[in-house]
């Protein structure tokens, strides 16, 4: 399962909710960390995945929401995507082609959970599992500039 994750996640963010009967603590952090959405362990209620569902397909549509704006908002940072302008409180804020795609890519993606795996494809263009700390480092320069 955290494979089929892992791989799904490498392309696309396809919503994915993990049902499995692996229970530990370990188990579910490896499923949420390689790209799961949601987990759930055996056996659960139907009525608590429906809900789950909801819950996902409501964020899901919000990122999509998101995607079509031209600006994105939150709280007193303003990113207009047309002209690529980063605002905090009417003062633009200059940053670099990776920093500003790291930021639209986590704007546009809010309450959802975005593994360093996903942003370094997303941002980076990797697609494969690689040991690195660059979303670190950029998160870390955002913060500072923010």
């Amino acid at each position: 399962g955290v494979e089929v994750c892992r791989r799904v996640r490498q392309v696309k963010q396809t919503p994915i909710i993990m049902i499995t009967a692996r229970d530990s603590v370990i188990d579910r952090v490896s499923g949420l960390d390689h790209g799961a959405d949601d987990y759930i362990v055996k056996p659960f209620a139907i009525e608590e995945l429906l809900a789950r569902l909801r819950s996902l397909l409501r964020r899901v549509e919000n990122a999509e929401q998101s995607a079509k704006q031209t600006t994105l908002q939150y709280r007193n940072l303003i990113v207009e995507k047309e002209n690529r302008i980063v605002k905090r409180d009417e003062e633009i804020i200059d940053l670099t082609k990776r920093e500003y795609e790291l930021l639209l890519t986590l704007m546009e993606n809010v309450n959802i959970v975005l593994t360093r795996e996903v942003l370094l494809n997303k941002v980076w263009g990797y697609e494969t599992e690689v040991e690195t700390n660059v979303v670190d480092v950029y998160v870390r320069y955002l913060r500072n500039k923010i």
